[in-house]
């Protein structure tokens, strides 16, 4: 696979403004299906729709804790000095960037990308973006490249902490609740997949969205996925965002997951672990809307291996200059991937969970020029560096969490992307 053009390491106020060309096309198949085999690929695709890119025209990589603050003031150059012609004038087309997010402030590196192609797609509309640093780049050619190839001998082991260890963790966690330190705190474990040859990112992002096509298959500098979660959407005027928190087991059968969605619906554990994570959210969106819609009670999101409460929040935002990039650092790191109270959560993160999440658990996604986008949570997500894959999984925890199945949750939570090494 080719190597990617050196980044930049942050926000810089001289640039070459972008120039930017958005032509419709015939439908060219299906939109992961174009990607070369590459490093700089992107992704953000759901029911066969969304955004794939490739080549990198302007990237900015802020750290710390104002690096929401930082990609924002850079795209905002950007988006104030590039040359657009858009012929399709939908969310997504003309200047566009892709993101993910470092889950903490310290350490952790971000990046904001801005790639050279971009195929969108959006209900029977197809179209396809260029851009260029200063110039007008070549039309690609959209045509499905050869298909990449399976990982070979893919082999698992725990990661920072074994499981027995991380059980402990928990543990101590659910000490601190019963203390009364904090109410809940998510706390994650990772794995770690090795292959006998590089990983051609292009395979577990294929059988992520054949596997998981409600959820958001995403790929952005080496981090992939398919997350169930979005964090937040602005289109036109109109903010939502998805929450979920509470989780049971799928079982394969049909009568008996009825019956776990039935407790799950009534589990005062998960009713209380996701009454904390939609107070979260309403609370984080209310300064940004005029007005708001916020359930009194949850749903059931039935997925391939877990079942989750999940709740729509959904809002009018105020005339001004938020970004959807804006409102996911306001939401960032709401109840569902923290804990509450946030800033004791993330402080008990630190300290006890025994490793660095990077950009897992971050927001991840798309913005436009004029700030529309889509931001997820960065879950059911990996890392990967050639033939190595970190795999990620989190649990709420609360007073009543019991440690063995927390770890059970989490070994269920592994699944999408464990699956996605596989040849099968």
């Amino acid at each position: 696979m080719s190597e990617s053009p050196e980044p930049s390491t942050a926000a810089s106020t001289e640039h070459t403004p972008l120039v930017v060309r958005t032509t419709r096309v015939d439908d060219p198949g299906a939109l992961l299906s174009l990607l070369p085999a590459r490093d700089d690929v992107t992704a953000w695709v759901r029911r066969g729709q969304g955004l794939v890119g490739w080549g990198v025209a302007a990237v900015c990589r802020p750290g710390g804790p104002d690096r929401f603050a930082r990609a924002r003031d850079w795209w905002a150059e950007h988006a104030a000095t590039a040359v657009v012609r858009d012929e399709v004038g939908e969310p997504g087309s003309g200047l566009v960037c892709f993101g993910s997010f470092a889950f903490a402030d310290e350490p952790g590196d971000s990046v904001l990308v801005v790639p050279q192609v971009v195929v969108g797609r959006r209900g029977d509309t197809t179209w396809v973006t260029t851009a260029g640093a200063g110039t007008i780049a070549p039309a690609p050619d959209l045509r499905a490249g050869v298909s990449p190839d399976a990982p070979v001998g893919v082999a698992f082991a725990d990661g920072a902490l074994s499981g027995a260890a991380w059980e402990g963790v928990v543990a101590e966690a659910v000490r601190r609740i019963n203390d009364g330190d904090l109410e809940k705190v998510v706390l994650a474990r990772d794995l770690v997949a090795t292959s006998d040859v590089d990983v051609d990112v292009r395979w577990p992002l294929t059988r992520l969205a054949g596997s998981y096509p409600t959820c958001w298959t995403f790929h952005v500098d080496r981090l992939l996925g398919a997350t169930p979660e979005m964090l937040v959407r602005r289109e036109r005027g109109l903010v939502t965002s998805r929450v979920l928190a509470g989780t049971i087991r799928r079982t394969g059968d049909d009568a008996r997951d009825l019956a776990l969605a039935a407790t799950l619906a009534r589990s005062s554990k998960d009713l209380e672990e996701h009454e904390y994570a939609v107070r979260s959210v309403a609370e984080s969106l209310a300064p940004y809307c005029s007005s708001m819609n916020v359930p009194e009670a949850p749903f059931v999101l039935h997925l391939p291996n877990v079942m989750h409460l999940a709740t729509d929040v959904a809002g009018v935002v105020h005339e001004g200059p938020a970004t959807s990039l804006d409102l996911a650092a306001a939401l960032h790191p709401s109840a569902a991937v923290g804990g509450t109270p946030s800033d004791v959560a993330v402080d008990v993160i630190a300290e006890i969970e025994g490793m660095d999440r990077g950009r897992y658990a971050g927001p991840v996604g798309w913005m436009d020029a004029a700030g529309d986008g889509e931001w997820g949570i960065a879950l059911r997500s990996a890392e990967v560096d050639g033939s190595r894959v970190r795999l990620f999984a989190g649990c709420g925890i609360v007073a009543d969490s019991d440690p063995a199945a927390e770890l059970a949750e989490a070994q269920a939570k592994f699944v999408p992307v464990r699956d996605s090494l596989g040849d099968g």
